[in-house]
């Protein structure tokens, strides 16, 4: 196998990862002290991690909760640190367990045990018109042609990426028209997707608040075109900020509920029926919060992903997981950079970081010459499929 390029880091002045920590973050602390009435010392504890990683070095004390045996090796591994030495992805990951446990979240004898930090964000998205929109949306496709239909409910859970509130922390007038789709493997999707056999499709979700209802409604499509069940695949607990797990789930199909279309009341009460019947399966794995490339990825899960008839990943994360979150050329194959997956796998990304491949290099220069900061803004998607 060649030689891999090496991680992106957090240590470049004007660099957007760099900006993550010393612009999106403040936002971020700031938001939930003003979001929670929590004690002083749930507010100085969050302080002072945002102080450690904009100017300190990695304490040797391994952050608590789940997991603990990976994040005591990861973190021994890194202990002294900079934290501006650090990988980005680590870092990210990093600062969000610390955030955690800053918030008491897996504190078993605090009140603030777990609450969801990020839980009024999401529920303002779930309430708020841009889903209102999106819902309208999906009840017009009542009656279109079915390849139409089809086409529709990819973009829409393609494009629900941009919905990310981690994105949106720092930028929140950010444009979320959609954009310009830089690769289109769709139909390699839906061939992979579609075919026959009783293995299951996993799709690995992202964010909660508009990019799960719409990854939920192409899930009760896969579930009535495919010929094995559905996996969705959720995080354990809160991560990134708006990052889904199974409450987030269970808040959307209430939300969902209560739409004053039948369409999506519908839609609702099918996937309530598909997950009672077992036909769709609510799964996690501890690796879905790591600090770490799915190249390295836990035996049982990497089992998981190999006996699939498809693996959907969705969103930027864990396309950062999937091709590594590294320096690569934009225009290397995406087959290349995820050559090693254990089993047939599709992306669904809006570029929201610094990280692409696949990229034609005719568009690539195009991009560059017109748009230099086209790989941060959401508005390039990519639909790319590793048979």
């Amino acid at each position: 196998m060649p030689d891999l390029p090496p991680p992106i880091g957090i240590d470049r002045p004007g660099s957007f990862s760099r900006s993550v920590f010393h612009e999106r973050h403040p936002v971020l602390i700031a938001n939930l002290v003003g979001d929670f009435p929590y004690p002083p010392r749930i507010a100085e504890a969050l302080e002072a991690l945002l102080a450690e990683s904009l100017a300190g070095t990695v304490p040797p004390r391994t952050p608590g909760g789940p997991e603990i045996h990976t994040w005591h090796l990861e973190v021994a591994a890194r202990a002294g640190l900079p934290w501006d030495s650090l990988p980005f992805l680590w870092a990210e990951s990093y600062f969000y367990r610390r955030l955690l446990r800053a918030v008491e979240y897996h504190h078993y004898d605090s009140p603030w045990c777990g609450v969801d930090p990020f839980a009024p964000q999401k529920h303002a998205q779930l309430d708020g018109p841009e889903l209102r929109a999106d819902l309208d949306a999906y009840a017009a496709l009542k009656g279109a042609d079915a390849a139409d239909r089809r086409r529709a409910l990819l973009l829409a859970s393609l494009w629900g990426n941009q919905a990310d509130l981690g994105f949106r922390t720092n930028n929140p007038g950010a444009d979320t028209g959609v954009g310009e789709l830089l690769a289109d493997d769709a139909d390699a999707l839906w061939a992979l997707a579609e075919a026959p056999g009783e293995a299951p499709v996993i799709v690995v979700a992202d964010n909660a608040g508009r990019e799960i209802t719409a990854d939920l409604a192409l899930v009760d499509h896969l579930l009535e075109t495919a010929t094995g069940p559905v996996e969705l695949h959720l995080k354990p607990h809160p991560y990134f900020v708006s990052d889904a797990t199974g409450l987030d789930v269970s808040d959307t199909l209430r939300a969902l509920d209560r739409d004053p279309h039948e369409e999506v009341r519908d839609l609702a009460r099918r996937l309530r029926d598909a997950i009672r019947v077992g036909w769709l399966r609510l799964r996690t794995h501890g690796a879905y919060v790591h600090p770490t490339e799915y190249r390295t990825a836990p035996a049982d899960l990497a089992e998981e992903f190999a006996s699939a008839k498809l693996v959907i990943l969705k969103g930027d994360l864990n396309y950062r997981r999937l091709v590594g979150d590294r320096e690569w050329d934009p225009a290397t194959p995406f087959a290349e950079a995820a050559g090693y997956f254990p089993g047939p796998v599709a992306a669904l990304r809006t570029a929201k970081s610094d990280l692409a491949v696949g990229v034609d290099p005719a568009r690539l220069a195009a991009l560059d010459a017109e748009a230099p900061d086209w790989r941060l803004t959401g508005t390039r998607a990519f639909i790319q499929v590793r048979p």
